[in-house]
């Protein structure tokens, strides 16, 4: 009978930690938060304990930026003010099996790559198309195993 006690104190204690971890996200999902506005983005996001992390504003655009709980992800919201094109949401992860499971998402998903290149900060990045429906990874620069890989959904027009 204690054993039982003590196994169901484990899994009482496992079940609500598992609550405080954060998660990755599903492509239907980052599309989903690209699609709404950012005011409803903000209260969808902290409702997964993310927490706000930086505002950064231009005459272009709004980004909002969020942190996992655990700090492995960080999710981002681009409101461009005139290239509504240009509207998107920045997802940053650590793992290279994440990267992996993105990629195959978005090939699994008829996505074509199209072009590949390096941005500004030297990671390179790889895009990808499906009718309109534009995705990017971005790789981290080679040599620097603490930078995060990078997904973003482009705002379907």
């Amino acid at each position: 009978m204690h054993k039982l006690k003590i196994i169901s104190t484990v899994l009482l204690i496992l079940a609500l930690n598992s609550k405080i971890v954060a998660q990755a996200f599903k492509l239907d999902e980052l599309e989903k938060f690209n699609q709404l506005s950012m005011d409803s983005f903000k209260n969808e996001i902290k409702k997964l304990n993310y927490k706000y992390y930086d505002k950064t504003e231009s005459s272009e655009f709004v980004l909002y930026e969020y942190d996992s709980s655990d700090y492995q992800y960080k999710i981002g919201k681009f409101q461009y003010t005139t290239d509504k094109s240009s509207d998107r949401i920045e997802f940053q992860f650590k793992a290279k099996n994440e990267y992996n499971q993105y990629l195959k998402a978005v090939t699994g998903l008829g996505y074509k790559q199209t072009e590949t290149g390096k941005i500004p900060g030297g990671e390179t990045y790889v895009d990808y198309f499906k009718n309109k429906d534009h995705i990017r990874l971005i790789s981290p620069k080679t040599g620097e195993p603490n930078d995060p890989y990078t997904i973003l959904i482009f705002k379907k027009l």
